[in-house]
């Protein structure tokens, strides 16, 4: 029996950067697919805690918010650095994904017929912090010498970044290099290539 169960929509969204971390972590699992019909019925959105997806069951503990079962998985996985320092950093970083992830929704939801011109213009400022991250860190990774949380919720966003512009990492050698490394580690590498990644749209609104 598969040890973690996701209920989410039939899309990456939200839950991109979970399930590349249970694919790289080794871990199995199970997904509830709901359609956006059900959800707006309400049942189980009124059993949410903040009325929101993913939802990831470990045994009887049910979590919502996608960076806390990020860092859930780190924790019980052995991907959220050797330390309190390195796992300070990690929250540091996850939180700077996250802004930049949160203007990307903004973008797809709201503004993507008439602002994208904008925000690529305005993208490189915010892809140049991480490109200076992981030049400073010669290891590969955002933080410390092995791979956590922190580079999953990355790598979700830059994939998703390069489908909505295929050039967008070509000024970031280093972050680029960061892409290609993390798409490279085989059981990543086998879940990128699987049908159960590349049948999912990015967004729910068909926008990528």
């Amino acid at each position: 029996m598969a040890p973690y169960t996701i209920t989410y929509f039939a899309v990456r969204g939200r839950c991109g950067s979970t399930r590349i971390a249970l694919s790289d972590l080794g871990q199995e699992w199970k997904e509830t697919v709901l359609s956006f019909d059900e959800w707006m019925k309400g049942d189980l959105k009124a059993k949410c805690v903040f009325g929101q997806l993913p939802k990831l069951e470990d045994g009887d503990l049910a979590l919502f918010q996608s960076n806390a079962i990020l860092r859930h998985l780190g924790r019980k996985h052995g991907a959220y650095g050797k330390d309190d320092k390195e796992a300070a950093q990690i929250d540091m970083m996850v939180d700077g994904v996250e802004d930049l992830r949160l203007k990307y929704i903004r973008l797809i939801y709201q503004e993507y017929d008439t602002g994208k011109e904008a925000y690529l213009k305005d993208l490189p400022d915010h892809l140049s912090k991480f490109e200076a991250v992981l030049a400073q860190n010669k290891s590969g990774f955002l933080v410390g010498d092995k791979v956590s949380i922190a580079d999953y919720t990355l790598l979700d966003v830059m994939l998703n970044h390069q489908v909505l512009c295929s050039h967008s990492l070509d000024k970031f050698p280093s972050l680029k290099s960061f892409v290609d490394k993390m798409s490279a580690r085989p059981k990543l590498k086998a879940y990128l290539e699987s049908d159960a990644y590349k049948k999912l749209p990015i967004n729910g609104n068909g926008k990528q």
